[in-house]
């Protein structure tokens, strides 16, 4: 158990991470983050686990960019410019960023360092706490047979739905294994439905385009920067500074919907190609989307929502048939996908908790606390004080 070695590569994380970490180092350098681990399964944790947890991330610092891996960028992800690519050839994980500690069968944990260098920390810790906790518990998944049996009686529906899915399900995976299989198992199935894998690893494995593009950390950023009310736009109007007309979803209940949409003007609407939904009622939100659109006279019909709120295939049926003919959803699969081995899946997130976002000799320690407003009470998260002042200040 002890040598086990959970995370092999650089590349084992969600592609928004990377295009994050890109755009954080060109346009906020010196910004520093920190992270907080939250178990709101309220899971209990074995003995030892602490220990056990930082052997692997110490082996993390060991971890590089190969030759092959950077070939593989250059070629699936032009927009990564080699300027930044240069950048992850150099980069290594500094465990002494993460701080963990365990009280009985309490597990605490903080990441605190340069944003540039601990954004990539979330998603591989997500996946090593989820194999370990089911390693250390002596948890007894089905078959991988049966695992097979199950991810192409998935495939089957989604086929008759005839919907595009893509894979997310890194941060809350069984384990590397059974993710590594149902990607091959998707990849060798899934034609003409499987769209990809948010998975930079696997993806390179499997010569596929890895998806995504970013995440909330992003807009909670530019809340602690700007405010609470601009922070969607001007999170937008960055990205595009990055990444122009690529990459261009936007995620949309970072301080709820109908902030993001005060946000998403014209501009901004006809520049991303779609929108992300990640919280509340999916058909509200796509009635919202298609009356904002038809605002613009933009014919939704050419855009995307892609939803990734737990999905399965009944959601996705519901979601899918209530979009035909109106706008194209795109549905993005985690843990149904790699997690689902007869186990209770773990719930748990690591959230970005603070930001200092100007750097002053004088103030070294003016650190704003972060807040994520979602569309519903129990993915918000954030100081209670903070979530008070971010709701008043948006009069929600």
């Amino acid at each position: 158990m002890k040598n086990s070695f959970i995370v092999s590569s650089l590349l084992d994380n969600d592609f928004y991470k990377f295009t994050m970490q890109n755009a954080v180092i060109k346009l906020f350098p010196l910004v520093k983050a920190k992270y907080k681990f939250i178990n709101r399964g309220q899971h209990s944790f074995p003995k030892n686990f602490d220990k056990i947890l930082k052997e692997n991330l110490n082996k993390m610092a060991y971890l590089k960019l190969s030759n092959e891996e950077r070939t593989y960028l250059e070629k699936f992800c032009p927009y990564l410019d080699s300027s930044y690519l240069d950048f992850l050839d150099k980069y290594q994980y500094n465990p002494k960023e993460v701080n963990i500690s365990q009280k009985g069968k309490n597990i605490q944990m903080n990441i605190e360092g340069a944003w540039s260098s601990t954004i990539l920390w979330e998603v591989p810790l997500m996946a090593i706490i989820s194999e370990l906790y089911y390693k250390l518990t002596g948890a007894i998944p089905i078959s991988n047979k049966k695992i097979i049996i199950l991810t192409k009686k998935k495939i089957k529906k989604y086929k008759k739905l005839n919907v595009k899915i893509g894979e997310y399900g890194t941060r809350r995976r069984f384990s590397y294994q059974v993710h590594k299989l149902i990607l091959k198992i998707l990849i060798e199935e899934g034609y003409p439905i499987f769209i990809g894998s948010s998975n930079v690893h696997f993806s390179h494995i499997y010569s596929i385009k890895p998806i995504g593009t970013l995440g909330h950390e992003w807009i909670m950023f530019h809340a602690a920067k700007y405010g609470f009310n601009i922070a969607d736009r001007i999170a937008m109007e960055n990205w595009i500074k990055i990444y122009k007309k690529n990459l261009g979803i936007a995620l949309s209940d970072t301080y709820t919907s109908p902030i993001f949409f005060q946000n998403f003007n014209k501009k901004l609407a006809n520049t991303f190609k779609g929108v992300r939904h990640d919280s509340g009622d999916p058909i509200s939100f796509i009635k919202e989307t298609i009356k904002h659109y038809k605002k613009f006279k933009i014919n939704p019909i050419k855009k995307k929502i892609i939803f990734s709120d737990n999905l399965n295939p009944c959601k996705v049926a519901n979601i899918s048939s209530f979009c035909k003919k109106k706008i194209n959803p795109y549905f993005g699969i985690g843990t149904h996908f790699t997690n689902d081995v007869g186990l209770s899946p773990m719930n748990m997130v690591i959230k970005m908790d603070k930001t200092l976002p100007v750097i002053e000799k004088k103030n070294k320690n003016n650190w704003i606390s972060v807040v994520k407003l979602s569309n519903v009470e129990e993915k918000s998260t954030g100081k209670k004080n903070m979530i008070f002042l971010a709701k008043k200040n948006l009069h929600l």
